[in-house]
């Protein structure tokens, strides 16, 4: 038995000594201009939801009627960062990441969407990216991720032409206020997600389901995207302007050829119809045939407006989608089939956890000859983590991280321009309609006593990204 247990005991030690050093060698093939952060969400992760003259958000709107958010949870409280960014920041810091990513609340700038400016909001903000740069790190801003000032909701929201010059505004008041210390920018986080989700599907906020809509917001989210890009380069020449795509790879649920225009339909709503716009490319209406109404919304010269030449795209990568045809989902005729049923691993919110997709999806994107920098902004999983004693043992989330990156590194290898790697995300917070039962953080929030525990994935981080 003794014997046993030192035999067992000497092949740990020798298993962990070899994951330890082909760690090493991973963290370090990337070179060292390759840049390493994590990534976070104003209304996740703030709180303080009517706190110093801030105003609603559609998020604040929806979160609040029972049953839109899983246990009724809402952003109220959040992680607390507005009162605690100064403790989540050396957090990130002590983990050696470079870049802090975060996003402004539009309504704690702006209360109701235009018009009077709340100063306390922008001293936020101010501290925030003070505290970055004295820690060493570098504020990386996105202008909009998902939380739409109620006020302006209720004038239209995105499905309003308006908004395109609403939206200039509140552009060009940031970089005003910022633009001097913070040189790198994202415009949007995901427009697939908060105009596909919120006015088709009706899963996110503003929770409608209406074609129509849908595809006014489309096209308006296209201009404004641009437009902010334009406003930005004015105001700040020397920034690194860029944006955020949620992309995904499309496979067929099965490979007999009956699948594959569904396959292309997908790849055209999730991975195509927000980015080739700006790349001058036109809505890929040929492979998603409903968007040629879009063309009811367009005015003259729109086609024009709606390229931009951003110096670098934030690709975010979860899962993979399979499809099969079906005739009964409207508009896309595609069903996914979820990776339980195809008996692949997949994440405590069901998504298949499939490292190869994130180089696939690299690859496809690289295809673009309008894209001259990647930056991977949003990379993550979700796990069961619970306390055991004061530690938080992440294996799991250890073995994702290192997976996905050995492809990162393998796309890079092969050519792809791709500058770095955002951790979403630092600490654990409020995933939108699934509450507070996900946890993606380096961090665990022990959300009564707000107290912050690293866990083992934060510490190895921390462990190879040191420089030596």
């Amino acid at each position: 038995m003794k014997f046993l247990l030192a035999f067992l005991c000497l092949t740990h030690l020798v298993f962990s000594q070899t994951t330890d050093s082909s760690d090493r060698v991973l963290f370090s093939s990337f070179g060292e201009d390759f840049l390493w952060g994590t990534a976070s969400a104003a209304y996740q992760i703030e709180g303080a939801w009517n706190v110093d003259g801030r105003g609603a958000s559609v998020w604040d709107a929806f979160s609040q009627k029972a049953g839109n958010i899983k246990n009724n949870d809402n952003g109220n409280i959040a992680t607390n960062f507005y009162h605690r960014y100064k403790e989540d920041i050396q957090l990130a810091k002590d983990m050696h990441f470079e870049v802090f990513r975060f996003s402004i609340s539009w309504s704690r700038i702006f209360p109701t969407g235009t018009g009077e400016i709340n100063e306390k909001g922008l001293a936020f903000y101010h501290a925030v990216i003070d505290e970055c740069l004295q820690q060493g790190l570098q504020p990386w801003i996105t202008l909009y991720h998902w939380d739409l000032p109620q006020a302006l909701h209720e004038k239209g929201g995105w499905a309003n032409r308006d908004i395109i010059t609403w939206f200039g505004e509140y552009t060009k008041l940031c970089a005003y206020e910022f633009g001097s210390k913070v040189k790198h920018w994202m415009v949007f986080n995901e427009p697939s997600a908060f105009i596909g989700l919120g006015y088709l599907a009706g899963y996110h906020a503003p929770g409608k389901i209406n074609p129509t809509a849908f595809l006014k917001a489309s096209h308006h989210a296209c201009l404004a995207l641009a437009e902010s890009g334009r406003v930005l380069r004015k105001e700040i020449p020397d920034a690194q302007i860029g944006t955020t795509f949620s992309c995904s790879m499309v496979d067929p649920w099965k490979e007999n050829g009956k699948h594959e225009k569904a396959v292309k339909r997908m790849d055209a709503l999730l991975n195509r119809m927000f980015i080739e716009p700006s790349l001058g490319l036109g809505y890929p209406e040929k492979d998603f045939p409903f968007l040629r109404k879009i063309k009811r919304y367009q005015l003259p010269g729109d086609a024009e407006k709606l390229a931009f030449n951003f110096d670098f795209i934030g690709l975010q990568n979860y899962f993979r989608v399979a499809v099969k045809k079906s005739p009964f989902i409207p508009f896309i005729w595609a069903k996914q089939i979820s990776a339980k049923k195809r008996d692949m691993p997949y994440n405590e919110m069901g998504f298949e956890i499939y490292p190869e997709g994130i180089y696939r999806i690299l690859k496809q994107f690289s295809q673009y000859e309008g894209i001259k920098n990647m930056v991977i902004t949003e990379n993550g999983v979700c796990t069961k983590d619970s306390l055991v004693g004061k530690k938080i043992h992440d294996p799991e989330r250890i073995d994702f991280f290192r997976n996905y990156l050995g492809q990162v590194l393998k796309a890079k290898n092969e050519g792809v321009p791709i500058s770095g790697y955002l951790v979403w995300s630092l600490t654990d917070n409020f995933e939108w309609t699934e509450g507070y039962g996900p946890r993606f953080g380096l961090v665990y929030i022990d959300y009564p006593t707000q107290k912050r525990i690293v866990k083992d994935s934060g510490y190895w981080f921390e462990k190879h990204l040191k420089r030596e």
